[in-house]
């Protein structure tokens, strides 16, 4: 597959001079496809496929339908210290054995990640050489699912970011070896974001922060770091972990945040918004989503926000995994993802998008 069909702009390589990666928001187009984690296959060669021919940035998948091993909370605790793996894929955790100062063994090898691994081996057996992105369960969230296996705020939440950080490291680390050519987007899922106002938290919501930002700072500067949250997240909380690429979905909630979305992108970030929907009624076209999203960016542009920069600052994506869907409804999905694309790319290439600018 050549660059241009992946979404990466033509002209000089995605590697500078030296050989090291260049940045991925310097090598993709506005309005470039990619994927949010999971997909619903049951086979990894296929679901890498899928990753290759349904996305212009190709998104590393994790696989929950071929193994509870690949669920998000999984991947993040394995080979911690007091995890232990079950034999259908599942985790068991002994709180009274978690040690936050215990470094994590992430082992490509395991079962966690077939979807990974897979992915990997086969980028080098096309010789790609294009930006990749994939994505981790961030350290908020892990700190609950470990609070809710019993474990002390104290102890979830620091043997959280130890987990996450020691696997963001080797993960980044494999990827760099495999595809050195290749610049990364990394994007930290938080699930449990949208709790974090809630007055029984189980920890303050600076604190929260401040652990999601610990976890991107190992992967500073080398890769792309960026942040979703499939929920109706504090935006403005989210912002200030220092993300490079806010992932969420395209909702009209987002419209009284115009000043935070406008400070971020004048700043140099990046939005991958969340254009198609994957729960509740699924529509067979894009043109719904296509005018939802537009009238977002119309009602944010009128708040104040940059169109310009709406249009070459963003990517789009599902509103969440597709890992809980068909095969062929998420088939269908990406599609009508495709379609949203290259309406935006009309749009601005002609410069009569809908906002007017």
């Amino acid at each position: 597959m050549d660059a241009a069909s992946n979404g990466v702009e033509s002209g000089p390589g995605v590697a500078d001079p030296a050989g090291a990666p260049a940045r991925v928001l310097d090598v993709i187009e506005p309005g470039s496809t990619t994927g949010i984690g999971s997909l619903p296959h049951r086979s990894a060669a296929e679901a890498v496929e899928f990753a290759f021919e349904a996305y212009d940035l190709p998104a590393i998948p994790s696989l929950p339908g071929r193994s509870p091993a690949e669920s998000v909370i999984a991947q993040a605790v394995v080979g911690a210290a007091g995890v232990t793996l079950g034999q259908y894929g599942t985790v068991a955790v002994d709180v009274e054995r978690l040690d936050p100062t215990a470094s994590v063994d992430t082992n490509l090898d395991r079962d966690n990640f077939v979807g990974f691994r897979t992915f990997l081996d086969a980028a080098v057996e096309r010789g790609y050489e294009g930006p990749v992105k994939w994505q981790f369960v961030g350290p908020i969230s892990v700190g609950v699912a470990l609070r809710r296996a019993g474990a002390s705020p104290e102890v979830a939440f620091a043997v959280s970011v130890q987990a996450v950080s020691g696997h963001l490291r080797a993960l980044s680390a494999a990827v760099s070896e495999a595809l050195p050519r290749s610049p990364q987007l990394v994007v930290l899922d938080e699930p449990f974001a949208d709790d974090l106002m809630l007055r029984d938290f189980p920890i303050a919501p600076d604190q929260a922060i401040d652990l999601l930002s610990e976890a991107m700072a190992v992967l500073e500067p080398r890769t792309t770091v960026g942040v979703h949250c499939c929920g109706e997240a504090d935006v403005a909380m989210l912002l200030e972990s220092g993300p490079s690429v806010l992932s969420l979905p395209s909702s009209r909630s987002l419209v009284p945040l115009a000043g935070y979305l406008d400070r971020f992108l004048r700043n140099g970030g990046w939005i991958a918004w969340g254009a198609i929907a994957t729960e509740g009624p699924i529509g067979v076209t894009s043109s719904r989503s296509w005018q939802q999203l537009s009238k977002l960016w119309c009602e944010l542009v009128q708040r104040g926000c940059d169109p310009e920069l709406l249009r070459s600052q963003s990517l789009v994506t599902p509103e969440c995994g597709l890992g809980a869907l068909g095969v062929g409804v998420a088939e269908q999905l990406c599609s009508s993802l495709r379609d949203v694309s290259r309406k935006l790319r009309s749009e601005s290439a002609a410069a009569k998008f809908v906002l007017g600018a």
